[in-house]
């Protein structure tokens, strides 16, 4: 079997027979600066299998990175991110809830808007030290990972759809705000938590009970944490994850993914130690049976 085609992996023994999570790893092409995050989701895949004690199915052939500009990159990505959004559609149908280790946040511009059909309800919480809230009108640099919210929410269009309401888009943790972006949120239509003390309970009220999907790229942790390629200070430590997963759990839990996890990591643990970290981070989520 080639890494371009569809694989699913034996579950670990001891797996439910009646499965509640669906896990989905995504390597492909998807607006990369470098190859370091499309290994990063296959190692980040596998420990989630791990963990979960569950089946696995991997999307996307892993190549060099393009490192170019939006419409290069969505073009390459596309009939990838199609399959992903073909596997959602899937899932959610038959009442599933992925879970979905991603190499880059601009995969979600498949995810996300067959979430929003599926769950029209449910609130997306993007945690994340960006808004991703430009169009290819607004951005200066092209990049494909900072239109995503944008996208998913139809300001402009990918291909990929664009059903997600701006009020069900719950930020957390942005810091790194450009002028069109902050004059987007200054609007108050989508709803912006700061990192802080304070964060926890802001979330809570933010989400005000909605059923949550929720997106973790991994940037909007305090650098040195874990490898990413983006590093902005004053962002969460994992115990601070930690606590804001135990509070979505309080909800019911639509999906998860998690983005943005890079190879070679600044602590100089391994790859695989890193990613058991953030698992442990983000374990309530995983560990809720919340239907």
């Amino acid at each position: 079997m080639s890494a371009g085609e569809d694989s699913e992996a034996t579950a670990f023994p001891g797996a439910p027979t009646e499965p509640h999570w669906a896990l989905t790893a995504f390597h492909g092409r998807a607006g990369d600066h470098n190859d370091r995050a499309m290994a990063g989701a296959r190692v980040l895949g596998t420990e989630l299998a791990r963990y979960m004690r569950a089946g696995l199915t991997r999307i996307g052939q892993s190549r060099p990175a393009l490192n170019a500009g939006w419409e290069t990159e969505l073009t390459a990505a596309l009939p990838e991110l199609r399959r992903l959004a073909a596997r959602y559609e899937t899932l959610l149908a038959a009442g599933a809830k992925p879970v979905t280790a991603l190499n880059r946040c601009a995969v979600a511009l498949a995810t996300l808007p067959v979430v929003a059909r599926h769950r029209p309800d449910a609130c997306v919480v993007w945690l994340d030290a960006h808004p991703d809230l430009h169009t290819p009108a607004t951005s200066d640099s092209g990049y494909l990972g900072g239109m995503v919210l944008a996208g998913a929410s139809g300001m402009w269009e990918s291909g990929l759809g664009g059903e997600l309401s701006p009020g069900n888009i719950v930020l957390g943790g942005v810091r790194d705000i450009d002028e069109a972006e902050q004059r987007l949120l200054s609007e108050g239509t989508i709803s912006a938590v700061s990192a802080g003390e304070d964060m926890v309970d802001n979330l809570r009220t933010a989400i005000a009970g909605r059923p949550v999907y929720f997106h973790l790229d991994c940037d909007v942790l305090e650098p040195g944490l874990l490898g990413t390629d983006y590093r902005v200070p004053g962002g969460l430590t994992l115990e601070r994850l930690h606590e804001v997963a135990g509070m979505l759990a309080e909800h019911e839990t639509v999906g998860v993914e998690l983005g943005e996890f890079e190879t070679i990591q600044p602590t100089g643990e391994t790859d695989t130690q890193a990613a058991q970290r953030l698992i442990e981070a983000v374990s309530p989520l995983l560990d809720n049976t919340r239907g």
